[in-house]
């Protein structure tokens, strides 16, 4: 091992874009950022420059490392540089910092001087903060540790704590916001840090398509903030990828051939910032991503009102009617066709989706479509736990429940109501008298004493038992739903058991249960005005944004590719279900009332930017698939080989969801007089 010693000459002073100062100076020989009076983030004990020169029971071996000797300004720029001596020659070494806005910019540069090619290195940015223990947030992968996900199979999962030797290191295409941060406490207060990253292919590397990696790991007595030339790492096991729903598969030999003259660049940010509370330290990083990205260019993605009447084209060609049963399709043609509520059927959705926007359709045959769908729900038959969620056209019985699908199907039945007692071409007597039953069935359940619900997948119930407040001039009801509300904020807000169980298909932290909480707190809110509600949807819709993608993820040739897709806008599912999709839609009226109420300009338009991008995959009859392979990871098709996965698209999959969720979003920007062409 070689440690060059450093003398640095000079104090480099970054001031944030917001209210922390946050300042780069010498200790001890070294840089040290720092917040007020305290070190925040530090160059590990090894040196600044880390270099791996083998691999060995895959993972990087023999390291060398090396400090600066040399200080210099050019502009706003802070210049440090250094070298390195291997046996094979020297590595020419540079860091440039810069402030820009509330973090500090930095190029890394490698320069290989050598006269032999390196064939197994392994580049490295690491940052060392000193807490044992911090936990980790990495955005669309790990969530504060994922206990829940661990607690229901930590293989399905990546999972940390933070323990020494401890590490999760992932590819960068693999977060929707490239970033990786610690949260942690200390005298009685709370920290955190995180380090930003500008994602990009290894140049040299050994794999055709290897990416820089991201992530944590953990020492005895300090933890840190680390990128790496390729190798990924997660639950202790070196070298793979968390590939498959329910296991990972091997990834190895992720090192890099570094040739004489190859010059290799990296550029990411460092920031500090204090955390107001427990559990909240994800949220300053998760807007800082937003700005690094600017994800707001919306020009190259279809119309609003392309995808609207593409949606609907869609919808028809998924609509049944026969003398037994009305209703809109859950599955494609090679399966039977059921009618199914809520989560992947949303066969009710468009009872609320169509009345809206009939004016814009212009198709008179809309009226009708509602009524019988919509009457056809209404013979779903009930238990002591709920009603039934999924009709058989072939047996023509009702069958099934679960809260999600329960929620969100009573959610769109009490919108059809609301706006169906404005429109007389409609009746909604019957769905009047089965939206009380089940939102009587749910208030004497909730409000038993043995109450104690699995995940957050209940507060889908909030919105419907407020609208139904409402329209039955029920105050017990809105009583019930803000008991669920505060229930699941003083069970979510501290992040010791992040939002999870929102999917059906993934018993996990996931983007749909955080909805959930998201969809119940802000309609809190607007039926209460009590800011309270409002700070528990900030919280709630800052995770369900944390799975939004604000970056451009690079394809080679394949189904994504073919297409030129443009990743900003699209969604990841959950910490066990790595692809993405076009769920985000649904959410996109909420995020921008959430920037309205918040005064965000940024997150009303990254909503515009999530609708009109999901739009990019609509084929010609209107459809789309379900998952798009942005990562190392699959569902569907040949999943035998994990270096051909990332760039396919499982289009054969297309459950209504897909669908329906566009229309349903699209009739909440009408009602909220928003066009999204003209914003």
């Amino acid at each position: 091992m070689k440690r060059i010693t450093i003398v640095l000459l000079t104090l480099i002073t970054v001031l944030s874009g917001y209210s922390q100062n946050i300042r780069l100076k010498i200790d001890n020989n070294l840089p040290v950022f720092t917040l007020g009076n305290q070190n925040r983030i530090e160059v590990p004990d090894d040196g600044l420059w880390s270099i791996a020169t083998k691999w060995e029971n895959d993972w990087p071996a023999d390291w060398e490392h090396a400090s600066p000797i040399k200080v210099e300004q050019s502009g706003d720029w802070q210049i440090v540089s250094g070298e390195l001596e291997l046996p094979q020659g020297k590595f020419l070494l540079r860091d440039a910092y810069r402030p820009e806005g509330n973090r500090i910019k930095c190029i890394r540069r490698f320069e290989w001087k050598g006269k032999e090619t390196l064939e197994t290195a392994t580049l490295s940015v690491r940052w060392k903060i000193d807490a044992k223990k911090p936990e980790a947030f990495l955005p669309g992968i790990l969530y504060y540790g994922n206990p829940s996900g661990e607690k229901n199979g930590a293989h399905k999962v990546p999972v940390y704590h933070g323990e020494a030797g401890e590490k999760a290191i992932f590819e960068e295409h693999r977060y929707t916001m490239p970033f990786a941060s610690f949260e942690w406490s200390k005298n009685q207060a709370f920290k955190g840090a995180a380090l930003h990253t500008k994602p990009s292919q290894v140049y040299g590397g050994n794999h055709f398509d290897q990416w820089w990696s991201l992530g944590v790991q953990s020492f005895e007595n300090h933890s840190e903030l680390v990128m790496l030339s390729g190798p990924i790492t997660y639950n202790g096991q070196p070298s793979v990828a968390k590939a498959l729903q329910q296991r990972a598969m091997p990834y190895g030999d992720t090192y890099t051939k570094i040739e004489p003259g190859t010059i290799i660049e990296k550029t990411f940010y460092l920031e500090a910032y204090e955390v107001k509370t427990k559990g909240s330290g994800f949220q300053t990083p998760l807007y800082t991503s937003i700005d690094i990205f600017k994800p707001f260019y919306v020009e190259d993605f279809p119309s609003y009102d392309e995808i609207i009447r593409d949606k609907y084209r869609f919808t028809k060609a998924r609509y049944l009617n026969t003398d037994d049963y009305s209703g809109f399709n859950m599955y494609p043609e090679h399966r039977t066709p059921k009618v199914v509520l809520g989560w992947a059927g949303q066969s009710e959705a468009p009872i609320y989706a169509l009345q809206v926007l009939q004016e814009r359709l212009g198709d008179e045959n809309i009226p009708e479509m509602v009524q019988k769908s919509a009457d056809h729900i209404c013979t779903s038959e009930f238990t002591e736990t709920g009603f039934s969620v999924i009709y058989d056209t072939k047996s023509k019985k009702w069958s099934g429940t679960d809260p999600v699908s329960e929620g969100q199907a009573m959610n769109s039945i009490a919108l059809a109501i609301k706006y169906g007692r404005t429109n007389k071409s409609v009746d909604t007597k019957k769905w009047e008298g089965f939206l009380e039953k089940a939102c009587d069935l749910h208030l004497a359940r909730v409000n038993k004493s043995d109450w104690n619900p699995r995940n957050t997948a209940e507060a889908f119930y909030i919105s419907p038992f407020l609208i139904a407040s409402e329209l039955f001039d029920n105050s017990e009801y809105k009583t019930t739903a803000l008991k669920i509300a505060d229930y699941y904020a003083a069970r979510h807000l501290d992040m010791e058991e992040p939002y999870w169980g929102g999917t059906l298909d993934a018993t996990c932290e996931d983007k749909e249960g955080a909805w959930g909480a998201f969809q119940g707190f802000m309609t809190a809110y607007e039926y209460t005005k009590n800011k309270k509600y409002l700070d528990y949807a900030k919280h709630a819709g800052d995770v369900v944004l944390s799975y939004t993608v604000v970056w451009d993820i690079s394809f080679n040739a394949g189904r994504l590719g073919d297409h030129a897709l443009k990743t900003r806008g699209w969604t990841n599912v959950s910490a066990q279900n790595q692809h993405l999709d076009v769920y985000g839609v649904l959410q996109t009226p909420m995020l921008y009332k959430l920037g309205q109420y918040t005064n965000n300009e940024a997150l009303k338009r990254l909503a515009i930017t999530m609708y009109r991008s999901c739009g990019q995959m609509i084929d010609p009859f209107g459809s789309q698939g379900e998952q798009l392979q942005q990562t190392n990871f699959a569902q569907h098709g040949d999943m035998s080989n994990v270096y051909k996965l990332r760039g396919g698209y499982s289009e054969s999959w297309t459950v209504y969801w897909i669908t329906a969720h566009f229309l349903h979003a699209a009739a909440q920007f009408t009602e909220m007089g928003i066009d999204l062409d003209k914003q």
